[in-house]
């Protein structure tokens, strides 16, 4: 994969938009794809939390370990049963399942991580965004760029509905699912009126997503 030619700022987004669903109370807290650790260092400073990574590229998580409790480096999948048993009040997924071979069975193995009241917070791109779609249906164009929606190395493609369900199926409940980052442009509104606004979904990019163990 390529994963190693990312543009700047691949590994040290802040993604400010996903501190929002922090609960004040978690103190130990694991993001899973942590890149050089930026966001994760936010998540320690505001709650003043033991904060673990798991990061693909070692490079990155070398910087990261500058910051953190503890990183572990290579394939998250790897490093799963390295990580302590019902330990976490927070574990992010932030744009991290749609790379992995099987996002399933990672969110079933993790379950065990998670403290009594524990919760997952993800982030994953949504394939419906009108950008993708539109193009898609109208042009028959689908072709894989250096990030975003198409990025080259996403191997799992989700849409609102689909993150519910594989949630769902594997045993959590939902407590938030919106969009986020959502488009200013006009056109998702202007796609929606002959659809009666059934389709307000390819507004967003993203999916941000709060899970709890049923």
């Amino acid at each position: 994969m390529d994963y190693e030619n990312k543009p700047d700022g691949y590994y040290n987004d802040d993604r400010e938009e996903m501190l929002i669903y922090l609960p004040k109370s978690a103190k130990k807290i694991l993001d899973v794809g942590c890149g050089n650790g930026i966001f994760a260092t936010n998540l320690k400073r505001m709650n003043n939390a033991e904060v673990w990574g798991i990061e693909l590229m070692k490079e990155e998580a070398e910087i990261a370990r500058k910051e953190l409790f503890k990183v572990f480096d290579g394939p998250c999948e790897e490093n799963i049963e390295l990580l302590p048993d019902n330990y976490f009040d927070v574990i992010y997924f932030n744009d991290v399942l749609e790379h992995l071979t099987d996002p399933y069975t990672v969110l079933k193995k993790i379950k065990s991580k998670l403290n009594k009241g524990g919760i997952i917070i993800s982030s994953i791109p949504n394939i419906r965004y009108h950008n993708v779609l539109i193009p898609l249906i109208f042009k028959k164009k689908f072709e894989y760029e250096a990030y975003g929606v198409l990025d080259r190395t996403h191997l799992r493609f989700f849409t609102k509905k689909s993150i519910k369900t594989m949630y769902e199926n594997l045993g959590y409940k939902i407590i938030t699912h919106e969009g986020i980052n959502g488009s200013r442009s006009l056109k998702p509104i202007l796609y929606n009126i002959p659809m009666l606004f059934t389709a307000t979904d390819i507004k967003y990019p993203q999916f941000a997503t709060v899970v709890s163990v049923l």
